[in-house]
């Protein structure tokens, strides 16, 4: 069987494993007159640069595959300033998805059908293990092309040169096919059909269509646009970075890009250009007729199920065929001004790879961190069994606040006493905004306090609320940033979620990754995410402090508690 692989170059980023694939990309507002940050204009104190999340030294990034055992992050950059312009593809390498070195620049506008910029793009392993990367270039009136480029030497397992094909552009909008030159970008990893024929979708749109255009190539060379689009749907406008790739209905284990046949589903992901919300839906792809259909139920448009319900954008997955997963990655952006990028000389960063499968419900995916940020784990903290009585707060002392990992699940007895859930409570952003951590309910809010300031003027909030639906329990999971900062310059704007748990039957867990500005929390064992950048002017270093709380007049119980400290991983 041919391996497609997964290369991860999303919205800025690509990450290559071997026979996997990611890809790269997101909206693109140019900035003409960008300067080079150097070292009189770049900030010396950089109390929001993480830790252990993936970040280049300076200025803007927004990026993977593995080939021979080694992952590859190809990441969309900017070598002369923090906000995006002057595109060009870096690259990093790593052997655990934790610790990355850098390479040299690895695609760079050259050519014709790039010289106006390199963006994103993904990687499919060809016969033979050949490792190609498809990109949409910039060419010089200013359309949106696709291109190939190849490693020039194989049995460099680091790939750190890569030759551009003579041929290129392969795919270019024009007056026969009517494709949106402006709107023609991001292809995805290509797979392999029972016709010995490649596809690859390449995200567009018509007006406010929305549309995943679908192209076909015996040769990988010469491409033939299929006569209808993968899918598409009105009213959701550019769909930027799509991914399209197939999931196991009776396994947690990934599946190649190729895979068909029976026991799976599809998953097909849009990045929407309008709303820089993603949404995914679970459906069939039908093989007969080149097209994707989502099943009955699934909300397809930008009120559907998302990957993140934060800071998330410009995702792609790769197929990691030496672990047999499909891990995910996303582009998380800043919360702060231009101005203050521009001033501390970076912007932008990777959340942590996550695995990702198809809940035993087929109804979602589930999401947790990839088990080798594991062995950034130090000293650690354990409570069990902890009454958090009504209006309490209980401070988790002995791991390093600011830099953290806390794993915590929680009992609840008193169910009968939830409040009902009120029809018009059907956007869970919108309830969370206005039942925040500050606002007192029954069961609930409950969770945690993170990058707290001592006197908890500065924090940012992480709780459930329980709820009586009509015929069950309702969970909602919040993450609350409106007092995350006293700079409020910043965007705070506060998250949330319905998740699919019954609290009857099932402990509510919670596990954050604190990391300086970043949080990345898990509820549910991951079926609701929430990804929130924040900027604490007191609560930073060693000055920040972590608590779980209790806001509900009804007590909870701590069933288990586990928070370690993080260690630094090696990044670039």
């Amino acid at each position: 069987m041919a391996i497609s692989s997964n290369f991860l170059i999303f919205s800025f980023l690509s990450l290559f494993l071997s026979h996997g694939f990611l890809k790269l990309e997101a909206s693109h507002h140019v900035y003409m007159n960008l300067q080079t940050l150097d070292k009189s204009t770049k900030s010396t104190n950089e109390p929001y640069r993480t830790g252990y999340h993936f970040q280049p030294p300076k200025n803007w990034m927004n990026g993977p595959m593995i080939y021979k055992g080694i992952y590859h992050l190809f990441y969309q950059y900017n070598p002369k300033g923090a906000v995006w312009g002057n595109i060009v593809w870096a690259h990093s390498t790593s052997t655990d998805l934790v610790n990355w070195i850098p390479h040299d620049i690895a695609i760079y506008p050259t050519q014709k059908s790039d010289i106006n910029g390199c963006w994103s793009g993904s990687a499919t392993i060809l016969p033979g293990d050949k490792p190609v990367i498809l990109y949409t270039g910039i060419d010089p009136e200013n359309r949106q092309v696709q291109n190939l480029a190849m490693p020039k030497n194989l049995s460099d397992p680091y790939l750190r040169v890569w030759v551009k094909s003579p041929e290129n552009p392969l795919m270019s909008p024009n007056a026969q096919n009517q494709i949106n030159s402006s709107s023609f970008r991001d292809p995805t990893t290509a797979w392999l059909g029972p016709d010995r024929q490649w596809r690859v979708i390449i995200g567009s749109k018509i007006n406010s269509l929305g549309k995943a255009i679908l192209f076909k190539s015996k040769d990988f060379v010469k491409w033939v646009q299929s006569p209808q689009p993968l899918h598409s749907v009105n009213g959701t406008g550019m769909w930027e970075c799509p991914d399209f790739y197939p999931v196991s209905t009776v396994s947690h284990r990934g599946l190649d890009t190729s895979a068909v046949g029976s026991n799976l589903k599809h998953v097909l992901k849009a990045s929407l250009d309008d709303t820089k919300h993603e949404y995914y839906t679970i459906g069939t792809y039908d093989l007969a007729k080149d097209i994707y259909v989502p099943d009955q139920g699934s909300v397809d448009s930008d009120l559907g199920l998302r990957y993140d319900y934060g800071k998330f954008y410009a995702s792609k997955t790769f197929f990691d065929s030496v672990r047999n997963r499909r891990v995910l990655w996303g582009w998380i952006n800043e919360s702060s001004s231009e101005a203050d990028d521009i001033k501390k000389g970076w912007s932008g960063l990777q959340a942590v790879p996550r695995k990702i499968w198809l809940a035993q419900s087929g109804k979602q995916l589930v999401q947790w961190p990839v088990q080798e940020i594991e062995k950034l784990r130090a000293k650690k903290v354990t409570l069990v069994s902890k009454l958090l009585k009504g209006g309490s707060v209980l401070e988790i002392s002995g791991v390093t606040a600011v830099q953290a990992d806390v794993d915590i699940s929680f009992g609840i007895t008193e169910l009968e006493k939830a409040e009902v859930l009120e029809p018009k409570w059907t956007n869970p952003q919108d309830l969370c905004s206005q039942r925040g951590a500050s606002v007192r309910g029954s069961l609930g809010p409950f969770g945690l306090l993170v990058l707290c300031s001592k006197d908890l003027k500065e924090h940012t909030a992480i709780f459930f609320r329980i709820f009586k639906g009509k015929d069950k329990y309702v969970v909602l999971m919040c993450s609350d940033q409106s007092r995350s900062s006293l700079d409020k310059s910043n965007d705070m704007t506060t998250y949330g979620t319905f998740v699919d748990v019954d609290p009857v039957h099932q402990k509510l867990s919670l596990r954050s990754l604190i990391d300086h500005s970043i949080v990345e929390s898990f509820g549910g064992g991951g079926k609701g995410c929430i990804t929130a950048r924040v900027y604490p002017t007191l609560a930073i270093d060693d000055r920040a402090y972590l608590y779980a709380f209790n806001n509900g007049t009804e007590a909870v119980m701590v069933e288990k508690l586990n928070a370690w400290s993080m260690k630094k991983a090696r990044i670039n």
